[in-house]
């Protein structure tokens, strides 16, 4: 245990609670404001500043998820901490290509198989997350394509390591307790 942290555990009921209600609604907090700014913020840019958008989009999800794996670690409730960082990071990754599929769309309407509007891009970005591909919208451009293999690569990275890295982080942070 570090300085005058107590141990979740050893929390009065009420207080776990709170603190567990507490991290989930920001993160509900956190997460409507995401899903808001997607449906509600302009979005103008060209098919190649869709691309650029798209990696700098990848980068501000990798910075938001490394830190958050540090504060994790450093967490005195580390579980609840990474149950946030997760309720956080993937509707911001989904939003990232959502936006980028999106923006695809209004700058070449038959990159995929029929117009997107942003609810669209919405529901194929979670269709191609979830695995369910229903086949109703389907990317027929190359780079439509290649977008949709890279955020295939990033759902797998997503559900797998980075899960495993907020774990880890816990872990750490619990096994370094007196």
């Amino acid at each position: 245990m570090r300085g005058t942290e107590i141990d979740y555990q050893q929390l009065p009921p009420r207080t776990r609670r709170r603190l567990a209600t507490m991290s989930l609604l920001r993160s509900l907090v956190v997460s409507a404001v995401i899903v808001a700014g997607y449906f509600l913020l302009p979005m103008r840019l060209d098919g190649a500043l869709a691309v650029v958008a798209l990696v700098g989009g990848l980068a501000v999800v990798g910075l938001v998820l490394g830190w958050q794996i540090l504060d994790t670690s450093r967490s005195p409730y580390p579980r609840i901490r990474a149950i946030g960082a997760l309720a956080t990071s993937v509707p911001l990754f989904l939003a990232v290509f959502a936006t980028a599929y999106f923006l695809m769309s209004q700058a070449q309407p038959a990159t995929f198989s029929e117009p997107l509007s942003r609810l669209d891009a919405a529901y194929f970005t979670v269709t191609v997350f979830a695995t369910v591909g229903f086949g109703d919208i389907v990317a027929v451009a190359g780079a439509a394509r290649a977008i949709a293999t890279v955020q295939m690569v990033g759902d797998l990275l997503i559900v797998g390591l980075v899960a495993r890295s907020l774990f880890g982080a816990v872990q750490h942070n619990l096994s370094h307790r007196e």
